[in-house]
């Protein structure tokens, strides 16, 4: 178990400790990426990175809208670092965020 997150078309951030990536899927859910997080106590940031095997490096430009984030991680920084300073997102500052 790792923890991974997906990012759906309809802009829901999905997070927990699985094994695969798609065993975060939900039914009609369409995946747009996905990677791994951890969680910055002392500054108090939602980190997330890489990608996914199953899905791929999410796809940040098929979001549009808020972004929908588990309630677990309200007030916390969310950004996403990839594999290049190209790929690195400040999602609190890019996505009105909202949480469920």
């Amino acid at each position: 178990m790792e923890p991974k997150f997906i990012i759906t078309l309809d802009g829901y951030m999905r997070i927990g400790q699985v094994r695969m990536h798609k065993d975060l899927l939900q039914p009609h859910d369409t995946c747009v990426g996905g990677g791994f997080w951890e969680i910055d106590y002392a500054s108090m940031r939602l980190l997330l990175s890489g990608k996914s095997f199953d899905y791929g490096k999410p796809k940040w430009t098929l979001v549009t809208g808020k972004l929908y984030v588990p309630s677990a991680y309200r007030g916390m920084q969310i950004e996403y670092t990839g594999s290049s300073l190209a790929d690195y997102h400040n999602l609190s500052q890019e996505f009105e965020i909202s949480y469920y």
